[in-house]
């Protein structure tokens, strides 16, 4: 009997000690780090979802970590070589590729099999845009466009017209016109925006960057910088001097939005949709943006639409169920993404984008118009992700493109040194 008893103690003691040592489990803190770039709109909504999933799951606790574009890419790199990366990144189209082929990415593709991502409310073709080979190694959290977002209120007032997919010729007029009325220049992303120069090639019915090379002839090349050359000597084109004392790629400080003088300051800037919210934010009191698309000569060949950007879970990560367990979360919670505002572009989730649509500010329900009405149906496929080269060849477009403004050489003689030297970086020469 009292063996009896000395047993069922025993069991009820190990019964008590896993059901302990289950609840501890369950309690164990766990640490998640999220990376991204971006705007202070972008930095106040995402730390708003953040701090809404954790208060959903008391057990996770996260550290928000936010930087302009370059700052963000040049740490990611130290941290990747050290192998110290963030739980979660925000990727983009044109370096997925780079990331996967040096094992830095996980796959995604177990934690959809077993259910704790759930992407059946998710577009095949948008979901796909996440894969390299046969895995899945980041979720897109966002649909846009290449988008010419421009000051509405100055346009308006001085009598001038606007309309969508504008031809180049169409667009330099624009160009002289707002110029001569109201004194305004034009930055077309100037050292910035790394999608203008795929854009034009586009419309020729060239892809930019191949597996070993550049794609295109010389001339065909010398239209990327020959729209800066004539906009300075027209006197149209912001001057580079306008530049040195600014973040580049930061919308709070894009001359749509941040100057003293008309002198210093554009009429428009080149952006993806997304970052209208960021600008209309950083607006001046009382100026209303408008949107419309990129110019081009072939609308239908050079407009796309694009994941805007991309979650990954990093190799790095120690808990990389929780970490998609939160992407699950974004994709798919209602409540975080009328948090998030559609600041990253249209939320992937058919379901969930007809849900907060309503409750979208007005700038945001203008963003998703133009998406759904103005690029989707004039629009095609996307380039594939550019090779990891292509970041190289990026920076020398900038060099190149900065000369050109300041009148060191032609644009005739900067398509002859990215011809040269673009194809000796894409052949790895």
């Amino acid at each position: 009997m009292k063996k009896g008893i000395v047993t069922l103690l025993v069991l009820v003691l190990s019964l008590s000690l896993c059901i302990t040592a289950i609840a501890q489990e369950s309690t164990e803190p766990i640490n998640l780090t999220v990376a991204w770039w971006g705007s202070q709109t972008r930095a106040d909504v995402t730390q708003a979802a953040l701090k809404l999933y954790a208060s959903e799951n008391e057990n996770v606790v996260f550290d928000g970590q936010f930087f302009a574009f370059a700052d963000y890419w040049n740490k990611l790199a130290t941290a990747a070589a050290g192998h110290t990366m963030p739980d979660v990144i925000q990727m983009d189209y044109k370096y997925l590729s780079q990331y996967v082929s040096n094992g830095l990415l996980a796959d995604l593709t177990p934690y959809i099999e077993d259910g704790t991502l759930d992407v059946s409310g998710v577009d095949q073709s948008v979901l796909d845009s996440g894969k390299v080979g046969d895995g899945l190694y980041a979720l897109c959290i966002g649909i846009n466009a290449p988008s010419l977002i421009y000051n509405k209120t100055l346009l308006d007032a001085n009598g001038i017209a606007i309309k969508d997919n504008m031809s180049m010729e169409e667009f330099v007029a624009l160009c002289r016109e707002v110029y001569e009325k109201t004194g305004y220049k034009t930055n077309i992303c100037y050292n910035n925006g790394t999608t203008w120069a795929e854009f034009q090639m586009r419309a020729k019915g060239i892809v930019l960057f191949q597996e070993d090379k550049l794609g295109g002839t010389q001339e065909d090349l010398e239209e990327i910088f020959s729209i800066y050359e004539q906009g300075i000597k027209e006197g149209w084109h912001v001057e580079p001097s306008v530049f040195a004392e600014v973040s580049i790629g930061q919308p709070e400080q894009e001359p749509l939005v941040y100057g003293s003088t008309p002198a210093s300051m554009s009429w428009c800037a080149f952006y993806y949709s997304n970052n209208m919210t960021a600008l209309q934010n950083a607006a001046p009191e009382g100026v209303e943006l408008g949107i419309t698309t990129w110019p081009s000569d072939e609308p239908q060949k050079a407009n796309f639409l694009k994941p805007a950007m991309f979650f990954a879970v990093t190799v790095d990560s120690k808990a990389p169920e929780a970490a998609a367990k939160f992407l699950n979360y974004w994709t798919n919670s209602v409540e975080c993404n009328k948090t998030l505002v559609g600041e990253r572009g249209v939320p992937v989730s058919a379901a969930v984008a007809a849900e907060i649509k309503d409750s979208m500010s007005a700038v945001n329900q203008t963003v998703v118009n133009y998406i759904n009405n103005v690029v989707t149906p004039n629009c095609s496929v996307i380039n594939p992700p550019v090779p990891s080269a292509a970041s190289e060849v990026y920076q020398l477009i900038y060099q190149l493109q900065e000369k050109v403004c300041y009148g060191a050489i032609t644009a005739q003689e900067a398509a002859a040194e990215l011809f040269e030297q673009g194809n000796a970086i894409m052949a790895g020469k």
